[in-house]
């Protein structure tokens, strides 16, 4: 006899397999929190491709939980499943971890393991996702069924738990530790893989108070098998053979009635499931696109507190926390209230229309997110700058009359204008006027391409340098930073943890990285000038910044300006997006899960759960399809995808009109009834053996 907890009918052993799903969520989640931000900042995918991986992981994610299912069902049996694929897992982790140090081989490297981590731990995640939970269910006596209802309670709080956790310190480890000169992905890739073989060990630990449940058979692989020999039975059958009332009839010459019969109530249910996909295609979006989104957004709440772009999916977990009870307990009532009839179908459907309301949200925050954002030259022109540091108004001729105004002293260029090169490559004159004295500047232009032009002035007149620009806002929300020095002498610069060498007579230094904060104080040191400390104010959130040296008074004075514009879009208007598609998660999801167990007989559910599972797996694959194959705006893509859900949300309300609530607890009955009479006679009252919208068993 199990062991009980504290004079309880709780099974000691339920402990273990709780800690095991906290830590298995938390380094599940963990590493996912941080997945795109990797791809984009340390492989140096563009979005797209970090899109279409991100999501190509997450529906292996959830293709695979059907193989871990066979594997339990038919071979092994759940304890085993899980400790074979947990050590899967923990490899995996390691894997991915190792990839994340850059000190380890050289990119293609880099990918190879994180492309090997990440298949390994889909298959460990997945493979032991249906069986965690049913074995814990298995450690239950049968009278103990309250008990276990508490317990499954427990379970998805720990999931929670371990999900809210983990999006809140992963990324906390890889933005504010540094490790190898950048953010330490590797940490955040080791804390997880950490915790996954803390699961494994807290697991085994208690693989003394298990019951153990030998495989008994995978009720798919039987369903599938009928399936396929009513429909190999139907093509061999001729026009002699006679008709039967349903296809998978022409499988009772092998299959038990009772079997067929449900095979057929689960059917009905899978063709609901048809159109899911396209919600999860929206909802698991939170952890690519959006966060993407973030990372162009104004991060920072005041002063004291400043908010990770992927730290915004914690919001999810959260809002699900205090969701459940407030839908439960207070909205479902209220709409009851005023006589509106809520069934299950019609939750789900609502929750399709909040995931495309959420998005639609989302297209109004791109909208204004990309107005800092300068887009890039495309063939034949490249983009043009110019910076007068000499004293006085310049006025400046270029090919097509781009600066028509005149331009002051240390002006910051209000915006990039277009210059039409014709061609992969030009050299153009460039006009200089300075107090009436006119001078001529000769560069080269390569298409697509940024540029700053300086123009300065000496002795023989005004000079001009050219230097390329860095117009991308940095994939992690943080500013980035150049100098340009007009000082004859070389000028070292120390900006937080980052060194700038900035060469003399009128050198640049290159973009670097630095975190978003003020700098009041930025050490300074030259070998002729005094420049002990230069006040660079606040250097904000995916702003590009360009810091002219001058000198003053035989001081170094900086003089900075904005190359690209700081995100102005507060992070704060990614929240009504989230809570709207988190209200549609709950009316969706967890609604989805109820109808599905209440329609399926109690031997079938694991076949609903599959299909369940796949409709995940598929949303992903519509999210790796359109990111890489359709090329859109981002804003237009959200919008796409909210009109698509929208579309399919009316189809899914027109299929449900043709479904009846059926009652599957009913089936024993009728076949006890039926026992000894007619076959066609019990077909026929399973077949109209229905509920109403309310749950209230009928008969039509």
């Amino acid at each position: 006899m199990a062991k009980k907890l504290c004079g309880t009918n709780y099974p000691t052993s339920i402990c273990f397999i709780v800690v095991n799903e906290f830590c298995e969520r938390f380094s599940y989640y963990g590493m996912k929190a941080v997945l795109t931000l990797y791809f984009v900042s340390y492989l140096h995918w563009d979005k797209d491709l970090s899109t279409a991986v991100y999501h190509a992981f997450s529906g292996l994610c959830y293709f695979t939980p059907i193989l871990g299912a066979l594997i339990a069902d038919s071979w092994l049996g759940k304890f085993r499943t899980i400790i074979y694929l947990s050590v899967v897992y923990v490899i995996g982790h390691v894997v991915k971890s190792v990839g994340a140090i850059p000190t380890v081989g050289n990119s293609e490297a880099h990918i190879a393991l994180s492309m090997l981590g990440l298949i390994l731990i889909a298959f460990g995640t997945g493979g032991i996702k249906p069986c965690v939970a049913a074995f814990g269910g298995d450690q239950f006596d049968e009278e103990n069924v309250s008990e276990r209802q508490k317990f499954f309670s427990i379970f998805y709080m720990s999931i929670n738990a371990g999900s809210l956790l983990s999006t809140v310190i992963t990324p906390i480890l890889r933005g504010d530790v540094q490790c190898f000169g950048g953010d330490c992905y590797a940490l955040a890739f080791g804390v997880p893989a950490a915790l996954m073989v803390v699961a494994l060990v807290v697991f085994i630990a208690g693989s003394g108070l298990y019951k153990r449940n030998p495989p008994q058979g995978n009720i798919l692989l039987e369903v599938c098998n009928c399936i396929g020999f009513a429909i190999k039975n139907r093509w061999r059958s001729s026009k002699h053979d006679g008709k039967r009332s349903h296809w998978l009839d022409w499988a009772e010459e092998k299959y038990p009635k009772r079997l067929i019969q449900e095979i057929k109530m689960v059917l009905r249910v899978l063709l609901l499931y048809i159109p899911l996909p396209m919600f999860w295609a929206l909802f698991d979006q939170q952890g690519s696109r959006w966060t993407l989104q973030a990372t162009r957004m104004n991060l920072a709440f005041g002063d004291a507190f400043v908010i990770k772009p992927d730290q915004m999916q914690m919001l999810n977990a959260l809002l699900i926390l205090v969701f459940v009870p407030i839908f439960d307990l207070l909205i479902y009532p209220l709409v009851g209230l005023c006589r509106i009839r809520i069934t299950p179908l019609r939750k789900m459907a609502a929750g399709m229309v909040f995931a495309a309301l959420a998005f639609g949200a989302a297209t109004l925050v791109e909208v204004n997110v990309v107005k800092t954002v300068v887009e890039p030259a495309p063939a034949g022109k490249c983009l043009l700058q110019v910076f007068n540091l000499a004293e006085g108004e310049i006025r400046v001729q270029t090919p097509g009359g781009l600066f028509t105004e005149p331009i002051g002293h240390m002006q910051d260029p209000p915006k990039y204008e277009m210059l039409d090169l014709e061609a992969s490559s030009k050299e153009l004159n460039i006009r200089v006027t300075l107090s009436g004295r006119t001078s001529d500047c000769v560069q080269t232009f390569e298409e697509e391409t940024a540029y700053s032009l300086f123009f300065y002035a000496t002795a023989a007149g005004i000079q001009c340098k050219l230097a390329q620009d860095y117009i991308k806002k940095n994939e992690d929300g943080n500013p980035m930073l150049r100098f340009f020095n007009t000082q004859p002498e070389a000028v070292n610069l120390t900006v937080g943890d980052v060194t700038f060498h900035v060469p003399g007579d009128h050198g640049v230094s290159s973009n670097r990285t630095v975190t978003r904060r003020e700098y009041p104080a930025v050490g300074c040191v030259s070998a002729v000038q005094e420049c002990s400390s230069l006040d660079l104010g606040l250097l904000d959130f995916g702003a590009v910044y360009t810091v002219v040296l001058a000198n003053t008074s035989g001081e170094v004075v900086p003089h900075k300006m904005e190359d690209v514009e700081a995100n102005n879009v507060h992070i704060a208007w990614q929240i009504p997006q989230y809570v709207i598609i988190t209200a549609g998660e709950v009316m969706f999801s967890i609604t989805g899960l109820e109808f599905s167990y209440s329609q399926a007989p109690a031997n079938m559910k694991s076949v609903l759960q599959a299909g369940w599972l796949l409709t995940v797996a598929f949303g992903n694959v519509i999210v790796l399809i359109v990111a890489e194959g359709a090329g859109l705006e981002q804003w237009i893509e959200f919008l796409l995808f909210a009109g698509l859900l929208l579309g399919v949300s009316i189809i899914f309300s027109i299929m449900t009109l043709f479904y009846t609530y059926v009652d599957p607890d009913q089936l024993d009955k009728i076949y006890l009834e039926g026992s000894g009479k007619d076959d066609d006679d019990v077909k026929k009252k399973t077949g109209d053996l229905q509920l109403d919208p309310k749950g209230k068993s009928t008969r039509l």
